[in-house]
C-alpha cells in the first residue's frame, strides 16, 4: 500500500476522478474507485499492455459495444430479498444480456489485434434460456400477451368486457348530450365517469364520484355502467394474477444465474475499467512504457497531467548515481519536476499508460513519499519547517531499496546555517537506507555536497539569462543559479538595493573563500606537526592572503570603513577605529568590536568600492540607541545623558 499522503499531495485521486468520466457503468467506476498503484512488475505490466491494446482498437476507429449496467445495479441489490422484479427490471437484464453477446463476439473478432483483453471475452455466459424467455415474455415493456395461456385467456374475455362498457357509456352520453359538460368520459379511481353539468346532475342515475375544481362538473357513474365495471374490475384482477404469476417465474430463473449474472458483470465491468484508461490515455497522447525492477528510471519528455501545454521533462537516475538535487531560480519549475515524476509514476504502477516520449523507462518502487509545498502546516497549525520535518521523519521510516522519496526545498524556513547541516545529515540517511531521492533546494552548499558525494547528481533548471524567463528544461550534471538578483531588478527593486545585494553576495563569497583557505592551511599545519596545533595561523600565511593592486603591494594603513581579513582568526571585517601608536587596529567582526595588531590584517576591500562617500559609518558602528542619542546631543545639552562603551576585547 503507497503512503496515502503523498498520493494525496501529488493529486492521485484526482487523475481517478479524470479517469472515472470516461467509465459508463457503474462496475467500471468501481474499478477506477479501487485502483491503487501496483508493486508486483508483472501485475503492472499486463495491466499496461491491456490498456494499450485498447487504445489501439479505439485509434483503429473501434466502437466497442460496452453495456452500460443501467438498472443492473439495483437488480443485483435485490437479489434474494424476495423481491418480485417488474417489466422495466427484466428488460434491463435482457438489455444486459444482448450486450454481452455483442461483447463476446466483437472481441473473439478482435482476438489477433488484442489477445490480452481479448480472453476475458471467454468468460463472457450468454444465458441464452433467460434472455430467450425475457424477450418471449416482455415487449416494449409490458408483458405479452402469449407469455401464458392463462393470461392470453383473460385479456381476450377483458377485451370484450371493455367494449361492452364503452358501447354501453356511449350510449349513456348520447341520450344525457345535453347537460354534458363536453362529450368524453373519463375514469375516476380505475371507473368510467361523465361530466355533468352541476344544475342537471340528479338527471343522472348514478354516482357522483368526483367535480371539477370549479365545482361547475360533477364526474357521474352511471348506475347502468356500474354493472358492467364490476364485471371488468372481476377480469382486471384475473389479469393481475397472471402477471404476477409471470413476473414471479422470470424472477427465479434471473435468480438461479445470479452468479453467472455476477461474472458476467465483473467482466464488462473490467472491459469498461481497461477501455476507461484507453479513452483518458488518448486525450493524454500518453503511452506504454518499458519497466523494470533494476532501479533505472528514464522520463524523456514527461508531462503532468493536469498542467496543460507544460514544456515536456526529461531526467535519469539509477545508473551511477541514484538521486538528484535539483536547484534553479524560484519560478523555474523544479517543483513541476517532482509532481510529474511523481503522478507519472503513481500512473505507470497503476498499469496507466503515461505521456511521454519513446525511450521512456520507469523502474517500480514499493512506495513513493513525497514532501512537497506546506499543505499539512494549514490543518495541523505548525509552520512549514515543522509540516516537513513531520513528513521527513515519516520518510525516515519508510526509507529503503526501491522507495522513491521526491522533497521540496529541503529545510526551508529555518536557520540557512542549520539548514544546510540538517539537509546534508538527512540526504546522507536516506540515502545510506538505499532510497532514491529527488530533492529540490535554494542551498548552494547542497550542489558541493551532490557533485562530491557518491550516489548524487546535481540537475538544474535551465534560464534564460537574457530574458530571466525559464526555460522549464532539466539539465543533469549541472548546479543551477538562483537568478534572484537579475529577477528582483527585472520587477523593479531599487537599483542601490540590487547594487548593495551584489556587494554583499561578493563579500559573502571572499570570506568563504578565506576560510576554506585558512581550513586547508590548518590540515596542512596538522600534517606536517599534529602535536603543534597552536601555532599561530599568520606564520603559515602564504601568497594566498597577499592581495596585489597593479602589482604592488597595498600601503598597510586601513581606514574607517575598510574591509579587511584577520589572519588570526580566519575572518574578516569592518575598520571602525584607525591604527593607534601601540600599532592596534579597530575592527568590527559580526557587531563585535576588536582591537588587533595591524600585523595580523590583510586588505580585503577598501571602503571606497564598499560605501559612497557621505556614507554614515555610525548605522554600522553605533547601536539604534546611541545614534539616537548622538543626534539628540548635537541638538543640544541634555543633562545625565551619556554614551558608555563597553571595554574593548584584544
Amino acid at each position: 500500500m503507497m503512503n496515502s499522503q503523498s498520493l494525496r499531495t501529488l493529486e492521485y485521486e484526482q487523475i481517478k476522478e479524470d479517469l472515472a468520466r470516461y467509465a459508463v457503468s457503474y462496475a467500471g467506476k468501481e474499478h477506477i474507485s479501487n485502483l491503487q498503484p501496483m508493486t508486483y512488475l508483472t501485475s503492472i505490466h499486463r495491466a499496461m499492455e491491456e490498456t494499450a491494446e485498447a487504445k489501439e482498437l479505439l485509434e483503429k476507429g473501434s466502437s466497442i459495444p460496452l453495456p452500460s449496467l443501467e438498472g443492473i445495479e439495483w437488480i443485483m441489490s435485490l437479489m434474494g430479498t424476495g423481491y418480485l422484479y417488474n417489466e422495466q427490471d427484466f428488460t434491463a437484464v435482457g438489455t444486459f444480456l444482448n450486450s454481452c453477446t455483442q461483447l463476446r463476439k466483437y472481441m473473439a473478432s478482435k482476438e489477433q489485434t488484442a489477445p490480452r483483453i481479448g480472453a476475458y471475452a471467454s468468460s463472457l455466459l450468454e444465458l441464452s434460456h433467460v434472455k430467450d424467455e425475457i424477450t418471449r415474455c416482455i415487449r416494449f415493456g409490458s408483458i405479452d400477451d402469449g407469455a401464458s395461456k392463462g393470461l392470453e385467456k383473460v385479456r381476450k374475455r377483458l377485451n370484450v368486457a371493455k367494449e361492452r362498457l364503452h358501447k354501453k357509456i356511449e350510449g349513456v352520453m348520447s341520450r344525457h348530450q345535453s347537460i354534458l359538460q363536453e362529450n368524453i368520459y373519463s375514469m375516476r379511481n380505475g371507473r368510467y365517469v361523465i361530466p355533468v353539468k352541476r344544475e342537471y346532475h340528479k338527471q343522472v342515475k348514478g354516482s357522483v364520484l368526483d367535480q371539477s375544481t370549479s365545482g361547475q362538473t360533477v364526474f357521474i357513474e352511471p348506475d347502468e355502467v356500474a354493472a358492467l365495471q364490476g364485471e371488468l374490475d372481476l377480469l382486471l384482477a384475473d389479469e393481475a394474477r397472471e402477471e404476477a404469476i409471470i413476473l414471479g417465474r422470470l424472477t427465479d430463473l434471473v435468480e438461479q444465474e445470479g452468479v453467472s449474472l455476477r461474472l458476467n458483470i465483473e467482466v464488462t465491468g473490467t472491459y469498461d475499467f481497461i477501455f476507461a484508461k484507453a479513452k483518458y490515455a488518448r486525450t493524454l497522447g500518453a503511452t506504454a512504457v518499458k519497466l523494470n525492477e533494476r532501479g533505472f528510471m528514464r522520463m524523456i519528455g514527461g508531462r503532468h497531467p493536469m498542467l496543460q501545454g507544460m514544456i515536456p521533462i526529461s531526467l535519469e537516475f539509477g545508473k551511477g548515481y541514484k538521486s538528484l538535487i535539483v536547484t534553479g531560480p524560484n519560478t523555474g519549475g523544479k517543483t513541476v519536476v517532482l509532481k510529474t515524476l511523481g503522478i507519472l509514476t503513481l500512473m505507470a504502477q497503476s498499469g496507466m499508460l503515461i505521456p511521454v516520449e519513446e525511450g521512456s523507462e520507469f523502474t517500480v518502487f514499493s512506495d513513493v513519499m513525497s514532501v512537497i509545498g506546506d499543505g499539512q502546516s494549514l490543518t495541523q497549525s505548525l509552520s512549514t519547517f515543522s509540516a516537513q520535518m513531520k513528513s521527513i521523519e515519516e520518510m525516515l521510516r519508510g526509507a529503503g531499496k526501491g522507495v522513491l522519496l521526491l522533497i521540496d526545498e529541503l529545510a526551508a524556513g529555518t536557520d540557512p546555517g542549520e539548514g544546510i547541516a540538517l539537509s546534508t545529515a538527512l540526504l546522507e540517511e536516506l540515502s545510506r537506507r538505499g532510497a532514491n531521492i529527488i530533492v529540490t533546494t535554494h542551498f548552494n552548499e547542497l550542489k558541493a555536497f551532490a557533485a562530491g558525494t557518491p550516489g548524487f547528481q546535481n540537475a538544474r533548471m535551465e534560464f534564460d539569462k537574457d530574458t530571466l524567463q525559464p526555460l522549464y528544461r532539466l539539465t543533469i550534471g549541472e548546479a543551477g543559479e538562483s537568478y534572484a538578483l537579475q529577477i528582483a531588478e527585472k520587477l523593479g527593486i531599487d537599483l542601490s538595493v540590487i547594487e548593495r545585494s551584489k556587494q554583499i553576495v561578493k563579500e559573502q563569497r571572499v570570506e568563504q573563500g578565506y576560510r576554506d583557505a585558512h581550513m586547508q592551511r590548518q590540515q596542512l599545519k596538522v600534517q606536517r606537526d599534529p602535536t603543534d596545533i597552536g601555532i599561530d595561523v599568520e606564520v603559515q600565511a602564504d601568497h594566498v592572503d597577499e592581495k596585489e593592486q597593479d602589482g604592488k603591494a597595498l600601503p598597510q594603513s586601513f581606514e574607517i570603513g575598510d574591509a579587511v581579513y584577520v589572519s588570526s582568526l580566519g575572518r574578516t571585517g569592518i575598520v571602525f577605529e584607525k591604527r593607534n601608536s601601540l600599532g592596534m587596529v579597530g575592527v568590527m567582526i559580526q557587531k563585535q568590536k576588536m582591537s588587533i595588531n595591524h600585523k595580523r590584517l590583510k586588505p580585503y576591500i577598501s571602503k571606497d568600492e564598499l560605501y559612497p562617500d557621505d556614507y554614515d559609518f555610525d548605522i554600522i558602528f553605533e547601536s539604534k540607541e546611541n545614534r539616537k542619542k548622538k543626534k539628540l546631543m548635537q541638538r543640544k545639552y541634555v543633562e545625565g545623558l551619556s554614551i558608555v562603551y563597553d571595554g574593548d576585547n584584544s
